[in-house]
């Protein structure tokens, strides 16, 4: 395993289908990168109301003193690919700002606005590190991963606390819960020698030695 860093980056570019997607995938990171004057696009496909409401709040927790910038649509939740245009032109739209990283899905979710979101990103960002985060879910898609962010166990549980604050209307869901965040987190920092961590997929990078 080969460890590397990211140093540098003042531009990060976030996308997500629905709303809690990008907490769930990335909190873990954005805890780690947040600092005053990062300067973040956060770009979601879908979501009521309420929702995007919830998610403007945990964004502004996960990401302290970040400057935020937030394009939400709504597309209908389940039918992204239905809407390609609407869909390729908020990825576009997000890219004229440019980014030092991009996080997005992962081309192997079940979910077919997350796999939409995973193939249309890299194409719109070609000179970014793109990170692409996964998703517990019924389907049972995870799979394997080739880039890990190792947490703290402070800062693992501290995502997940957020993640119960700010999204109060997902509470009732049968996986919602601390056994679920924890439990991938603690297999995933198995998997790269820490106790926890959040495991991507990079598929293209260049190394600067």
């Amino acid at each position: 395993m080969l460890p590397f860093a990211l140093p540098g980056v003042r531009r990060v570019a976030l996308f997500g289908a629905h709303p809690d997607d990008i907490e769930i995938g990335a909190g873990g990171l954005l805890l780690s990168l947040a600092s005053p004057g990062l300067s973040v696009s956060y770009t979601l496909l879908s979501g009521t109301p309420e929702r995007q409401a919830e998610a403007r709040a945990a964004a502004a927790a996960f990401l302290p003193g970040a400057d935020i910038t937030f394009a939400l649509h709504d597309l209908p939740d389940g039918r992204a690919p239905a809407h390609w245009e609407r869909a390729k032109s908020a990825v576009q739209a997000a890219a004229l700002g440019g980014a030092d990283l991009v996080v997005a899905p992962a081309r192997d979710d079940a979910h077919q606005d997350h796999r939409l979101l995973a193939e249309l990103v890299p194409t719109a960002f070609r000179d970014a590190v793109v990170l692409h985060y996964e998703i517990p879910k019924w389907d049972g898609d995870l799979g394997r991963r080739n880039v890990y962010v190792p947490l703290p166990d402070a800062r693992a549980r501290r995502k997940v606390e957020l993640l119960h604050t700010h999204f109060p209307s997902q509470k009732d869901r049968d996986w919602w819960d601390d056994e679920v965040f924890l439990g991938l987190a603690r297999l995933r920092g198995m998997e790269c020698r820490s106790r926890y961590a959040e495991a991507y997929t990079c598929e293209k990078a260049v190394m600067s030695l």
